[in-house]
């Protein structure tokens, strides 16, 4: 099979570099010595009976990452960022994520936890392994690649390369050149990404039988003879999908594999649960498995690493080799172990094959056009071949000079974990993605329930668990809804009348389309406390609120203001109280925020745009929604309320003098956030799901100006007077506060969305 010759004669380049990539990383769960944590698998990550992201291997200890299967490292890389973004923050508080292959300090083997899980047959097979292998061997981490061509780009070659066997005949051909391909040659990578040189004094025992450590440090002990793998005897044809399943099926029943499962092939062609099914259903990837943990990377394994594997995979298609022997496998193993057990400072004994390898690849890549980051990666592991004292192992073993492996280990995840701690509200690879959303990506990928990004810039998710399927947009837009519901609270003249006709209190005004006309009436205002408004916004936006009647100038400011965000505007009666965020769900108020207008307080020494910047620097304060509280602006609407309280962006303010930036108090716009949930009296949480029930929604955030929050609401006296009702509130706000209790909200979407998981399964 030219698979080469096809490729550039077929103009099938871009569609060769396309593919399915997906990641599976185990850590294990160390304290902060690097000691084996013994506590069982943390409950916050949900059930492993259905979890698709995060789940555990042989030990109750370890733990293992799932990407799903995407198109793109880049993908890839941001699912690996979130996925420890979940771990990192889901583990106890004195709990870290192990950063090396090799263990650290580990207990005997009696303490060593096998996974707890409720099928038993889980369990005695790891038993199984444990007598077979011993217990410290089933500690050592790796990460597994998983792999396979675009079906576009196999349908493609086999169209032009004009055989007569069957589709399905064809592609196991390709994704079986692949997988002995590498056995052969992964020798290279174990070079390049070796980073296991050293394991402590203990890990050296089998079954309690003391075993020879090596003299030195090596490349990669996890590749090495004191890796875990199978017996010699185990031997495993792939010189098809035929014989490979017919030795395996062989050899579980002469007893040498406890089950088909037990064969640890560096390379393992999946596509079906059970081997002998991949003859009927063909090869839909391989599993490469002999990869270390990076401990340089935060996430086990560096882009510019897993842009190199790609090249290095696409290479063991493109060449020529389509040698299938037994003898060619026993070779690869054979180079792959010794490469192992070089010292990490020595130039490759196989040294003129790696860069023969190296400049083949940089002609594939030229050839089909591969990314600039990719030809680096190639580049990189160029000087890597001349220059062993460059790659991770030599590396490792510099910094292992300066500090004991268990410092350095403990450090680097003391490190890698405080990171993920800094910005809890963000979920690393999905930033950009608006706030409320992220969390909602978080709870769901924590809990187990499957997500989909469908439209990224419009916030778009698919949620499924088993065949239950919900969508859900801007973190809490669900089906749940009635469809006139949004464009009920959109329209706040709508919003107010609906309100007003079940006998809920509104502010009295008028609305206007022309700023003429609401300017012309400024008779009808030039007496009263007033708030101009958009009549269809969200996030406080063009929003003026006069608490004292306004001068004619400031007034007719504000009506441009709010037509630069709407074609219509309302000025309604300013209602005396403190306005509060009721957030409504599922009939429910689950919590209650006072938002603050935003604000600054003086010290006698800087100006208000001193104290405005010094505000800002507070890491809980973003831009763009992308930080629990929003940075505070200097604007035209800020300006205008400074000049109300004779005041300016270069005024000092007195020692504690507060100054207001802002009349209306949304967070978006710079407010501070204080939680009172706990403080309000119930009968206003009710009016607030009661006002949500009325507009048909199941999720709203309902505005209400309450003077006396202590007061109960009654029917003589109501005690409030409803604002607004608005569609797809912000959550972030209320997660994380400027002051009191945190609410996550978004795990309450996901409840009311899939109560099965949360009623049952809690």
């Amino acid at each position: 099979m030219k698979i080469k010759q096809t490729i550039v004669e077929n103009n099938l380049t871009e569609a060769f570099l396309q593919g399915d990539f997906g990641i599976e990383k185990e850590s294990l769960r160390v304290d902060k010595e690097g000691k084996l944590a013994l506590t069982d698998h943390p409950s916050g990550f949900g059930s492993r009976s259905y979890h698709p992201y995060i789940q555990t291997d042989f030990s109750e200890s370890q733990l293992e990452l799932i990407t799903p299967a995407v198109d793109s490292i880049s993908e890839t890389y941001r699912w690996m960022a979130a996925l420890h973004d979940v771990a990192w923050r889901t583990l106890p508080e004195d709990e870290w994520m192990w950063p090396f292959s090799m263990p650290g300090k580990l207990p005997s083997d009696d303490q060593i936890p096998i996974v707890k899980v409720e099928e038993e047959h889980q369990i005695l097979y790891r038993e199984e392994l444990a007598r077979k292998y011993g217990k410290r061997k089933q500690m050592i981490s790796g990460i597994h690649i998983n792999y396979g061509f675009s079906d576009r780009f196999l349908r493609a070659l086999y169209e032009a390369a004009e055989t007569t066997e069957a589709f399905q005949d064809f592609s196991n051909a390709v994704h079986m050149k692949l997988a002995r391909n590498f056995i052969r040659y992964r020798w290279l990578l174990t070079y390049m990404l070796g980073a296991s040189p050293h394991a402590e004094p203990d890990f050296y025992s089998v079954k309690g039988e003391k075993v020879e450590p090596p003299e030195q440090y090596v490349r990669s002990l996890r590749n090495s003879p004191y890796g875990y793998h199978n017996t010699q005897d185990v031997q495993v044809s792939y010189a098809s999908v035929e014989e490979y399943a017919s030795d395996i099926q062989r050899m579980t029943q002469e007893g040498l594999l406890s089950e088909e499962r037990e064969f640890y092939g560096s390379a393992r062609v999946r596509g079906a649960s059970q081997v002998k099914d991949l003859v009927a259903n063909g090869i839909k990837y391989v599993e490469f498995r002999s990869i270390d943990v990076d401990p340089f990377d935060p996430f086990g394994l560096s882009v510019e690493s897993l842009r190199f594997i790609h090249m290095f995979l696409l290479l063991l298609v493109w060449m020529e080799d389509e040698d299938s022997s037994l003898e060619k496998l026993t070779l690869g193993n054979e180079m792959n172990e010794r490469t192992a057990m070089e010292s990490p400072f020595s130039i490759s004994q196989y040294q003129e094959e790696g860069e023969r390898l190296l400049r083949e690849m940089e002609e594939m890549a030229s050839v089909i056009g591969a990314d600039q980051e990719s030809m680096e990666s190639i580049r990189r592991a160029q000087t890597l071949m001349e220059h062993p004292e460059q790659t991770k192992a030599a590396r490792l073993v510099d910094l292992m000079r300066e500090e004991s492996y268990l410092e350095l280990g403990s450090r680097l995840a003391s490190a890698y974990k405080q990171t993920a701690l800094e910005k809890p509200f963000l979920l690393r690879g999905f930033e950009n993605m608006e706030m409320s959303t992220q969390l909602l990506l978080f709870d769901a990928l924590q809990k187990g329930i499957k997500v989909k990004i469908l439209d990224e810039q419009d916030q778009f998710l698919r949620l499924s668990h088993q065949n239950h399927v919900e969508y859900v947009k801007n973190g809490n837009m669900t089906a749940k809804d009635t469809y006139i519901a949004p464009l009920i609270m959109e329209n706040k003249t709508v919003t107010k009348k609906v309100l007003a006709e079940h006998g809920f209190v509104v502010p009295g005004g008028a609305e206007y389309i022309s700023a003429a006309d609401a300017k012309a009436d400024y008779w009808k205002f030039e007496h009263k406390k007033i708030v101009v408004k958009p009549k269809s916004t969200n996030y406080g936006v063009g929003i003026s609120v006069f608490k004292e009647p306004a001068a004619r100038e400031s007034f007719e400011e504000a009506v441009e203001l709010a037509f630069q965000e709407d074609d219509a505007i309302l000025v309604e009666e300013y209602a005396p109280g403190t306005e509060y965020r009721f957030f409504v769900l599922n009939g429910k108020t689950e919590a209650v925020l006072l938002r603050i207008p935003a604000n600054v307080t003086g010290d006698g020494k800087q100006s208000v745009k001193e104290l405005v910047e010094q505000k800002n620097q507070d890491p809980l304060r973003g831009e763009n929604h992308r930080a629990p509280l929003e940075k505070i602006a200097l604007g035209e609407i800020e300006q205008l309320m400074l000049r109300a309280q004779g005041l300016d962006v270069n005024s000092i303010p007195e020692p504690g003098q507060k100054v207001y930036l802002r009349e209306n108090s949304n967070i978006s716009t710079g407010g501070d956030s204080i939680d009172f949930t706990d403080q309000m009296h119930d009968s206003y949480k009710k009016i607030a799901a009661q006002i949500t029930e009325v507009v048909g929604a199941k999720v709203s955030g309902v505005d209400l100006i309450i003077p006396d929050y202590t007061q109960p609401s009654t029917e003589e006296n109501p005690g409030y007077t409803a604002i607004e009702a608005n569609f797809n509130p912000a959550m972030h706000m209320h997660a994380y506060v400027y002051e009191g209790k945190g609410r996550r909200l978004t795990k309450g979407i996901l409840n009311m969305l899939f109560p099965e998981l949360y009623e049952v399964r809690n």
